[in-house]
């Protein structure tokens, strides 16, 4: 029995717009008059029979999972089938220089040499990669792409999903005959990567869940997304694990296989009408990977096209096959039907033994020829002529006959979408698609700031079971307080007190932004997942960095109240108890804006190591130019713009007024004025008969209780006179927010996730 994804709520009504829909578009084609429906207008007209047969106010029926005695036997008049033709993609790789090369480059000058391309220079070299591919795909269908490695499989499936820039591949891709838009291409289809990028701490139903939220339109009611996960945990078997959390490497969880299922089920929780995987067996034993395909023949049949590379199929996974394309160095040495190897390969000279693996048996002769002399080029050119003898054949294919010719393509996708395909674009109305436009279906299926409620609650869920990595952070920063208040101990009002105040303020705010370091390898972990979902549109990468920006946000205000209780009146800081809250406030935007330029930086630093070298590195010069070391007034011109740019310089020149402000307060008393001078050894007679040496010199009288030196007066000696400890606090989380900027930019470029 197959169980394939169903609707059977608005079957009457699908019946009949349907019958209206192909009766009007033959009446179309026979008078030609008329012009066709755009897919806007048939969208509405989906959603209004929907309306209409359900009574429902928009919302998408469920799909429900039926078991069918034969799913071959339903009637499939619409399919969808992608043509790919000519496919060639080349890349310039270095070449190793050496006397030989160069020698035997110049000999060649006049002609070229035999391996040589155009555009080949000294220095690099052009690797074809895939070369005239061509073949088709039905939906019902697993194409499966089979080579050895470095035969370009994931190249092909690459160059199908529109992962490779459009300059840099020739050739076509069309649906149903159009070409795909690549917006258009992002949301009626889905790409499972090689790897399982998946949280590790969310259990298999809530990862399930999060994708329903994400990819299903708001429209859809919280109880018909949970039926739809259900649906789909039965599809993919996954029953025993529902209730199981991912896990990872210091975390125990699911299977190696039931992973790969859940990397599946996220991408095809909205239903896609095309469906690419690389290598969705790789690492797999036989029995995972064979139910894996299995999974994946489910999806085919339930009305999807479904396109996988695979590096050496079983022999139950080769049953459940349609279609296949050997690949060797990005040639094709055979497309078909794995019913038609035998014969190929007997044409070919090299029969298959009765109990040989067809495959393994192909593959292994792509690898004896591969190593011999004349390479593959005889399969290929083999491969060619059998092509040729079987295109007089495809002229009576059934799928051509007029009966069943497939529609256009927007006309297809409506249809699709209501036998109950693509979940996003089912509740597409009128109010969200313009007929008159070009969108054939909704961008995105939800508002930002659904995304963002969505992507606050993943986030918050797989960090709340982690609490071991805050804990960490936090006993950091606690471990800093208390060592910076026993050794700064209730400092007093003397010159030596000062300088202790000015070395504990410099050290404070610069462990607030070191201790945010722990934030580069946050997004380098999500780094791939969040490439993965924004890449088919799960959400928009604005959404993420605000959400990423507010979820950080109660953490950052824990670890500045716990600082800032811990150091403030054990140190002995002026204030009160409103210096207390502004010294509070400046430690917190000094977390933001650590926090973010951190955050910026694990946007352009794709490696954790080189992330902490950039981040020490820099947070070292901010501290050499925030102005402790060296005054601004002693700063080479040539470098004082590093000044201004300096994050500490903001937080610690604050934290100085906040502590110096007050003019009656002194520092320096009548023979303090020696303390910090040579003379600060001296006996203190002798300080007062030099005191009054200096009064009668000066003409004015200096006693031991006269105030020599007050905060303002130490703010000048500082260079401290720039801005207001108010507007260092708003140039700090402006910073803040700049680096938050910045990092919206650095995804936007930086995650196209195409070849060039």
């Amino acid at each position: 029995m197959s169980r394939v994804v169903a609707d059977d709520i608005i079957s009457p009504a699908r019946d009949a717009y349907f019958t209206m829909e192909l009766n009007n578009n033959h009446h179309h084609h026979r008078g030609g008059s008329t012009e066709s429906p755009t897919l806007g207008q048939l969208l509405k007209r989906v959603g209004d029979v929907r309306k209409e047969a359900t009574g429902d106010g928009g919302e998408t029926p469920v799909h429900q999972v039926l078991e069918l005695g034969d799913v071959s036997m339903e009637p499939r008049s619409l399919p969808f089938i992608l043509n790919f033709s000519n496919l060639t993609y080349s890349v310039k790789v270095p070449q190793k220089l050496s006397f030989s090369s160069v020698f035997y480059r110049r000999s060649d000058r006049l002609g070229a040499a035999a391996d040589s391309l155009p555009g080949d220079t000294l220095f690099t070299k052009t690797k074809t990669l895939l070369n005239n591919i061509s073949g088709e795909a039905r939906d019902g269908e697993i194409l499966a792409v089979l080579g050895a490695s470095g035969s370009g499989k994931s190249t092909l499936i690459d160059a199908l999903a529109n992962r490779i820039a459009k300059g840099s591949l020739k050739g076509t891709v069309t649906l149903n005959g159009e070409v795909l838009e690549s917006r258009l291409l992002k949301v009626i289809s889905a790409y499972v990567m090689q790897d399982d990028l998946l949280f590790p701490m969310l259990t298999v139903e809530e990862t399930l869940m999060f994708a329903a939220e994400f990819r299903l339109p708001r429209t859809l009611s919280k109880s018909k997304k949970k039926m739809r996960v259900q649906a789909l945990i039965d599809q993919l078997g996954l029953r025993n694990a529902a209730k199981t959390v991912i896990g990872d490497e210091g975390h125990r969880g699911v299977s190696g296989g039931e992973r790969r299922r859940v990397s599946i089920g996220i991408d095809i929780i909205h239903d896609p009408i095309l469906l690419f995987l690389d290598e969705p067996t790789s690492g797999l034993d036989s029995t995972s990977a064979y139910m894996v395909v299995k999974v994946l023949q489910r999806i085919a049949q339930s009305g999807s096209l479904v396109i996988m590379s695979v590096h050496q199929p079983s022999y139950r996974i080769l049953g459940l096959l349609d279609r296949l394309i050997f690949l060797s160095r990005g040639q094709t040495v055979y497309s078909g039907s794995p019913t038609n190897l035998p014969g190929y390969f007997a044409e070919f000279g090299n029969p298959i033994p009765e109990n040989e693996n067809r495959t393994e048996f192909a593959l292994d002769l792509i690898r004896e020829l591969e190593g011999s002399p004349g390479g593959t080029k005889a399969l290929v050119e083999f491969n060619k002529s059998w092509e040729s003898k079987k295109t007089p054949t495809r002229l009576s294919d059934p799928v051509t006959d007029d009966k069943l010719q497939p529609l256009s393509l927007k006309e297809a996708i409506s249809a699709s979408i209501s036998r109950g395909k693509l979940v996003s674009g089912a509740t597409t109305n009128s109010a969200t698609v313009d007929p008159s436009s070009n969108s054939m279906v909704p961008t995105f299926a939800n508002p930002m700031w659904t995304e963002m409620a969505v992507l606050s609650r993943r986030s918050i869920t797989n960090s709340r079971r982690m609490p071991e990595l805050f804990g960490i952070r936090l006993g950091a920063v606690m471990v800093t307080g208390f060592i910076l208040a026993t050794m700064f101990w209730q400092l007093d009002n003397s010159p030596k007190g000062v300088q202790e105040r000015l070395g504990f303020f410099a050290f404070a705010m610069s462990t607030t932004f070191y201790t945010c370091a722990d934030a580069l390898p946050v997004f380098l972990q999500e780094r791939y997942i969040f490439m993965r979902e924004t890449a088919y549109n799960a959400y928009r990468r604005s959404s993420y960095v605000l959400s990423h920006s507010i979820v950080v946000l109660p953490s950052l205000v824990f670890l500045s109240l716990a600082f800032s209780a811990t150091t403030f009146w054990a140190v002995g800081l002026d204030g009160g108890l409103s210096g207390f809250f502004f010294y509070f406030f400046i430690i917190f935007a000094s977390f933001w804006a650590g926090s973010s330029f951190v955050t910026f930086l694990s946007g352009v630093v794709p490696h954790v190591m080189l992330g902490y070298t950039i981040v020490v590195a820099i947070l070292a010069y901010f501290l050499l130019f925030s102005g402790f070391f060296i005054n601004r007034d002693r700063i080479p011109p040539y470098w004082i713009w590093f000044h201004y740019l300096s994050l500490v310089k903001y937080p610690y020149e604050a934290v100085l007024q906040n502590e110096f402000e007050d003019p009656v307060k002194c520092f320096v008393r009548g023979v303090q004025i020696f303390d910090n001078s040579p003379l600060g050894k001296v006996p203190d007679a002798m300080k007062v008969k030099l005191l009054d040496s200096l009064s009668q010199t000066l003409g004015m009288r200096i006693t031991q209780s006269t105030c020599l030196t007050t905060g303002v007066d130490i703010l000048d000696q500082q260079g401290v006179t720039d801005l207001s400890k108010w507007s260092c606090l708003w140039v700090t989380i402006a910073w803040g927010f700049l680096f938050r900027i910045l990092f919206y930019f650095s995804l936007l470029i930086g995650s196209k996730n195409k070849r060039r």
